[in-house]
This record gives C-alpha cells, structure tokens and sequence, in this order.
C-alpha cells in the first residue's frame, strides 16, 4: 500500500473528532492551515506517516457542501483509512487484481482522483478504493487492465488536484460495488453505520499498520 518499515517507522495516530480541539473549524476550512499541522504534526512526533479514520464520527467534514443531505442528518461517519503523507508518495497495490474502475471526482471536498481495484481472494470478490491520488495516475487506465501486488498504481496528490485536502490517500475496502464506477461513498450518516459496516471491511486486514510503532 505505502513503503513501510515496520521495525523503524512510527506511524501517529489522528483524531479527527470532536474530541481534537487543537483544530478549529476555521482551521480545517483552509486547506493550507489544515496541511501545515497535519505536517508539522508528523514531524514533531517523528513519524513516517499518519494513520486512522476508519468508522471514525469526524466533525471535520462540515468544511464542504458535500456532506450535507436533504434528510437532514449530515454524512460525518468515515468509512476506510487515511494515510496522512506528502503529496508525492508512492501507492502501490496491496493485492493483485484488475482496474475495476477509475475517475476523477473534482470538487472541495471530494475524493479527487480515485482508482478503484477488483481482487479475487480464493473465490471472494473484494474491491478496493484509492482516492486522493494525482491527476496523472490515471492516464492510460483501462479496465480490466492486471495490476500486480505490489505494482506502483499513483501518487498522494497535491491539495489542488486531490480535493482540496491535506496530501493523503483514502483507502477502503468493499465486498460489493453495488453498480457504481469510480466512485463509492468514504462517508456516510452515522444512522447507516451497520448498512455500510456489512459491506465495509476493517482495512486493517490488509494493511497490517499494528506490525509498526503507533502512537
């Protein structure tokens, strides 16, 4: 997924939750203040990467339009994996499998460029999303197109082409892609958590972060 280190590297742990009050509302609404402390974080507490979010109640997506719905109950329950990173950071595929699908969601807010991967595990389907990726990763993408473990696939993209976030991949797992292409909800109602849990996998299953130093 990421080049990991597990004996050396230090990954730190976010807390995008309301619990996080070292971050103001203001704070995360400008991209550039939100990507200088999610860096001078990493470096403070020397750490490789930063890590969490999964079923993860965060407060931060009032930022965007995106996440607000006409039933009124807002989209705040995050549903893979952040990994907090520079822009420029190599993503390789954990698994081997096929472009299932691939496209860029532009937008504030939105996941950018995002590939989506088709495995077969012994029999069981299992796709998995990149999002946050740079613009170029997904020139010369077909689908069907084989991709193998451990294949470099894209990039962490720069805030102006990723969705307007600080550098970071959005990885997610899903048993089912229920028809969509190139996209799959990384946020949902807090009220749909057990819907979306069913088809949404612990991606610690493949990443394999608890091998590393977490703090």
């Amino acid at each position: 997924m990421v080049n990991l280190n597990p004996v050396q590297d230090r990954l730190l742990r976010f807390n995008f939750t309301e619990a996080n009050t070292r971050l103001s509302a203001d704070d995360i609404a400008h991209t550039p203040t939100f990507s200088h402390w999610v860096t001078q974080q990493l470096q403070q507490n020397n750490c490789r990467y930063g890590i969490g979010g999964y079923m993860e109640h965060r407060t931060l997506y009032g930022r965007s339009a995106l996440f607000n719905t006409e039933a009124g109950e807002p989209r705040r329950l995050h549903l893979g994996v952040d990994i907090w990173a520079p822009a420029g950071t190599p993503v390789y595929a954990p698994l081997r499998g096929t472009v299932h699908s691939f496209k860029n969601n532009a937008g504030f807010g939105d996941y950018g460029p995002t590939i989506i991967l088709e495995h077969n595990l012994n029999g069981l389907t299992l796709f998995s999303l990149y999002g946050h990726l740079n613009l170029e990763c997904l020139t010369g993408l077909q689908q069907g197109m084989p991709i193998a473990q451990g294949q470099q696939t894209a990039v962490f993209g720069t805030e102006e082409e990723n969705g307007d976030w600080p550098p970071h991949v959005h990885f997610q797992l899903m048993f089912d892609m229920q028809e969509l292409t190139g996209d799959y909800p990384g946020v949902c109602r807090y009220s749909e958590r057990e819907v979306y849990q069913q088809n949404i996998p612990d991606p610690e299953l493949i990443l394999q972060f608890k091998r590393a130093t977490i703090i």
